[in-house]
């Protein structure tokens, strides 16, 4: 069913919605349709090249699916209302399986695309923008909330506040790219999700996994998240992640770990990724052991490795084997790619701002470099060491064939 266009008609859509037979397809010609509409069949919806726009009235969600079996496809989805605790959005889907949303433009919606106990469905090749608001008051981007074996690839986000995957277990975000927002993928109590290929960039934090297990993050690239505490991955009471082939760069916290992996019989493995040109390339805060941290590049971090309780150890009881270190001064005899010492990290004067936080004012700054020369020219108290790998690899070229 094809549907003429009636420029705003108040209830064309709708009625088009309430008359079509189950499983049919509309095809919305170019033009603005109302919105505030709620689809309760299976449906297909096409707008063809995006000039097909639903356009909210400001109060409320422009668009409510409450059926199995509903495609949103090609349109353009404006001005939601701007309610909080309404979840004011563009799309909302609640108690439904197989829906799909793909390329549609998102944009003035308080939320994005809203899914509440929403399984086997897709959100591809979406661009999604929140209103025009201060951070902290954007609503999210896509949420999903109780929502299982979804799919969410593809789709360019920008100005939102977050993505987020609460109470959210096998689903797969892949190839996503997100910008100037606040947590670009934000787990909670989630397990068995796959983390792929995306791209995150000038966030105030990349991807963040707290209270969450089971998970695999391959191949993300996070870059220049913001501010003083911008982070490229986090892990808060996080067990058995698979952290492979990501590049972490420009961030002030490449990697943070905080009691992670929780669980004391599991372990996290945090192999093959770049962490590159950051402030602090692992940041280990409270009870971070039994991490497997193999063929990494840490290169150009001002501090490559920081654990903010050094007397505890917790940096030197994680596994570290076969990285590239770019600051690793042993020799190679042999040629096999392999130093021939171990590379030891040690903390000397100039990380006294890790034991006091208000000498951070000095970081970096020569007074700082020349008490950290001299403490290793002419050591007045014992430094400590914060980790051991026993086979630093010499190039990183090296670790291409060990992935």
């Amino acid at each position: 069913m094809t549907i003429a266009m009636g420029l705003m008609a108040s209830n064309l859509l709708q009625n088009a919605i309430d008359r079509a037979e189950p499983g049919s397809k509309l095809q919305l010609p170019a033009g603005e349709y109302h919105g505030n509409i709620v689809i309760d069949k299976p449906l297909i919806i096409d707008g063809v090249d995006q000039r097909a726009k639903i356009v909210g009235d400001g109060n409320g969600t422009v668009v409510k699916i409450r059926s199995d079996y509903v495609t949103l496809k090609n349109l353009t989805i404006l001005h939601s209302g701007q309610e909080h605790e309404r979840v004011d959005a563009g799309v909302s889907i609640k108690k439904a399986r197989h829906v799909t949303v793909d390329h549609c433009r998102i944009d003035d919606c308080l939320f994005g695309i809203d899914l509440e106990q929403v399984h086997a469905s897709a959100l591809t090749h979406n661009w999604i923008r929140s209103k025009p608001f201060s951070l902290g008051l954007r609503g999210d981007a896509i949420r999903l909330w109780y929502s299982n074996d979804n799919n969410v690839s593809f789709n360019h986000i920008t100005h939102s506040r977050d993505v987020v995957v609460w109470y959210s277990h096998g689903n797969t975000i892949a190839h996503n790219f997100g910008e100037y927002s606040r947590y670009s993928l934000h787990f909670m109590y989630a397990g068995r999700n796959e983390v792929l290929y995306n791209t995150y960039e000038h966030n105030s934090v990349g991807i963040f996994f707290m209270y969450s297990r089971d998970t695999v993050a391959i191949g993300n690239v996070v870059k220049s998240s913001l501010g003083t505490t911008g982070m490229g991955i986090g892990l808060k009471d996080s067990s058995n992640f698979t952290l492979k082939d990501n590049t972490l760069i420009y961030c002030a916290q490449g990697l943070y770990i905080d009691r992670s992996p929780f669980q004391p019989d599991m372990r996290n493995k945090i192999i093959g990724n770049h962490i590159l040109y950051n402030a602090e390339g692992i940041h280990f805060h409270s009870v971070s052991v039994n991490n497997d941290i193999e063929k990494n590049v840490f290169k150009g971090n001002i501090d490559n490795v920081i654990d903010d309780e050094p007397d505890l150890h917790h940096a030197l009881k994680n596994h570290w084997d076969h990285n590239y270190w770019d600051d690793y001064q042993g020799f190679d005899k042999n040629s096999d790619g392999i130093g021939d010492t171990p590379y030891v990290l040690f903390y000397y004067a100039d990380r006294m701002w890790m034991f006091n936080p208000s000498v951070k004012f000095f970081y970096a700054s020569p007074v700082i470099s020349m008490m950290n020369f001299l403490a290793k020219l002419a050591p007045i108290s014992e430094p400590v060491k914060i980790l051991v790998d026993k086979h630093p690899v010499m190039y990183e070229t090296k670790l291409e064939g060990k992935q």
